[in-house]
């Protein structure tokens, strides 16, 4: 699904950003920046979780890895 919109967005912003995302037009630019923007919260969500989670005492990380 896509959606057609207009904005006004901040020129040198623009500039700057299209230095560092590799892309051509704004539309790729517009996108790598909400796909970011959501995967850095996304992570941010996580952080927060940090020192709640309660494993068992019997759980062992290195065992699990071995499967993979």
């Amino acid at each position: 699904i896509q959606m057609r919109t207009n904005i006004v967005l901040d020129e040198d912003l623009i500039d700057e950003a299209f230095k560092y995302a590799g892309v051509k037009t704004k539309k790729e630019l517009v996108q790598i920046a909400l796909q970011e923007y959501i995967e850095n919260h996304k992570k941010k969500n996580l952080m927060d979780l940090k020192g709640k989670i309660n494993f068992s005492e019997k759980y062992d990380y290195k065992k699990t890895r071995e499967g993979i």
